[in-house]
């Protein structure tokens, strides 16, 4: 059975997607701390790995060609917030960092989040949930 899971994306710059996400508040895996090849973005309590690759690392192990993510989405990750100033918080960080918004902090209820793309156009969901207050039927 597998022991764990961890999510691999390509980047056009290793080092600025580094800055990127490390002024969003997040860290990196020490393993990979020196590495010009590869870094490990922690995502959350439980420690979710996502691998950043330069873009000609990823195409090497992959052999196929990477999104235009101005063109489609290869992929929506969406991450916990721990409340809905938490979201506020990324949003106007993840701009800040040089992000784009596609939709700014909204929702009403038990719902409240945005979505931003990063530098490579990978799109970000942040969500607090309010489970108090989710719908029951």
């Amino acid at each position: 059975m597998a022991k764990e899971i961890w999510l691999n994306l390509p980047v056009k710059d290793l080092k600025k997607s580094k800055e990127f996400f490390s002024k969003l508040g997040f860290s990196f895996h020490p393993r990979h701390e020196n590495s010009e090849d590869a870094a490990g973005l922690i995502v959350g309590e439980k420690n979710f790995m996502i691998m950043l690759f330069p873009e000609a690392t990823f195409k090497s192990f992959t052999r196929n060609e990477i999104t235009d993510t101005s063109l489609s989405t290869e992929v929506l990750l969406s991450i916990d917030a721990e409340s809905r100033e938490a979201v506020d918080e990324i949003v106007i960080k993840a701009e800040q960092a040089g992000g784009i918004i596609h939709s700014k902090p909204e929702g009403k209820g038990w719902l409240y989040g945005c979505v931003f793309a990063d530098l490579d156009g990978h799109r970000w969901n942040v969500l607090y949930m309010d489970m108090s207050m989710m719908p029951t039927h």
